[in-house]
Order: structure tokens, then sequence, then C-alpha cells
């Protein structure tokens, strides 16, 4: 079991890099179904503004800080995270790493036509036997017989882990209504733009944006038209503070 921190009411677990990957191998191991979420403060401001994503965001078995500002407010609140920020593109690709040369099979969801197809490519060029049996854009209606064919596509393919990279809080949505169906799955995690990132096609920020925490400045100075979703990173950082003074009175 891992220490729970509540941040603003999303319920995430301190662990590391590495332990969360142990824990989603176990999860492998044992055949118990699991979700991964990793919400960031904008996730966390979405709920706060929609109180409905709180159950959704809170189903998944094992939530990561995957943003600064989470950890910020984690250090603000008095309940700081020992390990820091845990990204999901990196979990994701560690847990790849550790499941090849296996027999699990891995399954690719979501991204523009094409992005999931090369992302598999590509960490099959880097990690070596991977065994993927299916990949699909994101490009199709989440409910419905769109939505039903790509899990008879998914259930088909006999998939062990699903990487779900349809956008928060759309990834999250779609696994809290239909994890249940897919009945080979055993990890599900919902990962953003990872498939991007594992494709080329997006890169990550250098090293000295990440380490200062300042690799949503480099997003959005990268895609000035990220913007909008980025005012949400003061209402939620400034919010925090309010939030504290309010409950220590």
């Amino acid at each position: 079991m891992t220490e729970k921190i509540n941040i603003r009411g999303v319920q995430f677990d301190s662990v590391s890099l590495d332990g969360a990957v142990d824990i989603l191998i176990a999860n492998l191991k044992n055949g118990t179904q699991a979700a991964l979420y990793t919400p960031n403060s904008e996730i966390v401001q979405s709920c706060i503004d929609s109180p409905e994503l709180y159950e959704i965001i809170n189903s998944g078995d094992l939530i990561i800080p995957d943003g600064i500002g989470v950890v910020k407010a984690g250090r603000i609140l008095g309940t700081p995270f020992e390990y820091g920020k845990v990204a999901g593109i990196e979990v994701g690709e560690e847990l790849i790493r550790r499941v090849a040369g296996t027999d699990y099979k891995v399954y690719f969801l979501g991204g523009k036509p094409g992005i999931a197809e090369t992302a598999a490519k590509t960490l099959c060029e880097k990690y070596g036997d991977i065994s993927f049996v299916g990949c699909a854009d994101g490009y199709f209606n989440k409910n419905g017989e769109e939505n039903d064919r790509v899990i008879e596509a998914i259930n088909l393919s006999g998939a062990d882990i699903l990487f779900v990279c349809l956008g928060a809080p759309t990834q999250e949505k779609w696994i809290y209504d239909n994890r249940s169906r897919l009945t080979s799955v055993k990890l599900m995690l919902a990962l953003g733009g990872s498939l991007d990132g594992y494709a080329g096609v997006v890169k990550r920020a250098p090293k000295i944006f990440i380490s200062l925490g300042l690799e949503w400045f480099y997003r959005l100075l990268c895609d000035p038209k990220r913007i909008g979703r980025m005012m949400k990173l003061p209402k939620f950082y400034f919010g925090t503070w309010k939030y504290k003074f309010s409950r220590n009175k």
C-alpha cells in the first residue's frame, strides 16, 4: 500500500517512478485489473470546477502526480510528495522496457492516425522484442457502435496492457465507462500525449526546463494555443493558498 495524499480532493499516491512501475508489474502478475491515472494541476482544477469528475479521477487504482503544480500544492498544504513529480510518459516507457521480451501483449489507443503505429515501431527499435498486438487512433465516437468496435478489437487482440491516450479527462472517462468490458486487459494507462512523445512527433522539454519545474512553460512556448488551458495553472496555485488559509480558520 502506498501513502495517499489528498490534493484538493484528488487522492494521489506518493510513489517513485520505479515504485509505480513495480506496482503495475505486480498487478500484471496477479491478474488484477488496474487503471493508472496521471493528473496534473490542470486536471485537479477541472475537478474543482466540475465536481462530478472527482469520482472518475479517484477511481484510478494508482494516481501519480504528473505536474509540478501538484507537487507544489503538496508542499503548500503540508503534505509533500516524497518523490516529487512522477511523469506518466516516463512510467509508460519504463513499463514497456520491463515487459520487452515477455509474453505480455500491448495495445496503443490514441493520437492522430498513424501516431500509435509510429510509437510502437520506435519503442521496438529502442527496446527490442515487444508484443504489440494492436494500434488505433483516438478519432472515434466514444459511445455507440464505433466505441463498441474499438472495444471488440482490443478484446480480440488479447491485450494485457492498454495505453489510453485520448487526452484528459476524456481518457479517464472512457476507462471509467468501459473498463468492465475490456475482458483481457489487466492494465489501463491514461497517458495523454505520451504516444506523440514516443513517436518523436512532440519533443519533451529540455532537462533544464524539467529540473526547474518549467516543462509547462516550454510547452506553451512551443504551442501558444495552449494559453487558454494554462490559465488554470495560476487559478489552481492561488486557489490552493486560499484553500489552505480557509481550512486553517
